[in-house]
């Protein structure tokens, strides 16, 4: 009982001085993200090479960088442009992305239209001027159009359908973790087109591991979001992280689909595959090295314990396991989130139980492989910056604290 008493009045102490954190990921914090400008110099081109009208004379729009996008560009009147944005293939998930940037000689009045074919608008456009932090970019949605007018000038602005999260990005975030000497940062493998996917892990003297998938879905930025300070949290220097890193592994596989968000892909691989459906067949190289890293885990002896795998969608949500699927300590997922929903007035924990037995999805794969639960942890595309970092923290706490206390959750 003590030692009970002990960890929660840790995590008390710990989420007290976390709320007193001015350092966050966000729109319009008036700082960089803390890990530069998401603008590395990985270079790819757009899906559709037919954007050079709107890449010449006095003003220039374009799309020549890591992650940018603007499938057709048109000159449309002086000053003004159309923008067409085509999904990769169809039918797909309706995650229009784009990503371009706008600069010209001398400071100047511009008009942007934007329409997606055969589909419409899910993303606010967000406007990254120099040496400035990810701001709402003001425009109208009408007939399914967006506008937008703006003042572009010699130095280059970025605007994109979320905060522009690179590949560069998360090799950045991931140095500034292993300066703690904590983790390992270590090539898992090669994406389709010959990119690296990284994984960071701690070791414990345990053989349990928690394990973190991230980025499947190029455009969905805001799960990245979640995830940075998620992670962060378990490698603080707090007594409950440090608690937490002696008794479990952490295996962190934070950026999935390198080739997809290169260029600007609203949803699949470099194959046209949408890697969060392939969980069974395992026909992409993606989830293949990570399905085999873990199988050789479980093959030497070890437990996988439980996963999160962080997603966006329009709301927040965490789709979880039915507690009658038949897993180890079924409630575990409940009693978790029901700890969140509590220390967090202000938030409201919605979960969302599902079976998809078919459907190739990571939650349903780490059930079915290694009979624990898994979640999805799903943030709200337009969700406060601030408080996806604070609800992250949140999770981050209570799931080290749940983990810990090692109760009986097969009870509700």
């Amino acid at each position: 009982m003590k030692k009970i008493l002990h960890t929660f009045a840790l995590l008390f102490i710990t989420l007290l001085l976390l709320s007193c954190s001015s350092s966050f990921y966000g729109i319009d914090n008036g700082t960089d993200n803390g890990t530069g400008n998401g603008l590395g110099n990985e270079t790819s081109p757009s899906v559709v090479d037919n954007t050079k009208a709107c890449n010449k004379g006095a003003v220039r729009l374009s799309a020549d960088f890591s992650t940018g996008r603007m499938d057709k560009c048109q000159l449309v009147a002086e000053n003004e442009y159309l923008i067409t944005l085509i999904p990769e293939s169809t039918p797909i998930n309706s995650s229009p992305w784009y990503a371009f940037k706008v600069e010209a000689d001398q400071p100047t009045k511009i008009k942007i239209t934007m329409k997606v074919q055969g589909d419409k608008h899910r993303y606010p456009p967000k406007i990254k001027r120099a040496s400035k932090s990810w701001q709402l970019q003001k425009h109208q949605i009408n007939n399914g159009r967006l506008t937008m007018t703006l003042i572009a000038t010699p130095k280059a602005s970025f605007i994109a359908a979320q905060e522009i999260i690179d590949n560069n990005y998360y090799i950045d975030w991931a140095n500034k973790l292993l300066s703690d000497g904590i983790i390992t940062h270590e090539l898992l493998g090669e994406s389709t087109q010959g990119r690296p996917i990284y994984k960071l892990e701690s070791k414990a003297k345990t053989n349990e591991w928690l394990v973190i998938l991230g980025r499947m879905h190029p455009p969905e930025v805001t799960g990245a979001l979640a995830l940075f300070p998620f992670v962060e949290n378990l490698f603080s220097t707090s007594n409950l992280a440090i608690d937490f890193r002696n008794k479990y592994n952490i295996l962190i596989i934070p950026n999935i689909n390198p080739d997809g968000v290169a260029v600007g892909n609203w949803r699949y691989n470099a194959n046209g595959l949408d890697l969060n459906r392939d969980w069974i067949d395992f026909s992409q190289v993606e989830t293949q090295q990570i399905n085999k890293y873990l199988q050789a885990l479980v093959s030497k002896g070890d437990k996988i314990k439980f996963a999160v795998d962080f997603h966006s969608t329009q709301e927040d949500v965490f789709y979880s396991m039915p507690v009658d699927y038949g897993v180890e300590q079924p409630y575990f997922v409940k009693h978790w989130l029901a700890t969140l929903d509590k220390i967090m007035p202000n938030f409201t924990v919605v979960t969302k139980p599902g079976n998809t037995p078919n459907n190739g999805v990571s939650k349903q794969y780490f059930s079915d492989n290694f009979n624990i639960h898994a979640i999805t942890y799903e943030v709200g595309d337009n969700t406060d910056r601030r408080k996806i970092v604070d609800i992250a923290i949140n999770a981050s706490n209570t799931l080290m604290t749940t983990l810990l206390l090692n109760e009986d959750h097969n009870q509700e």
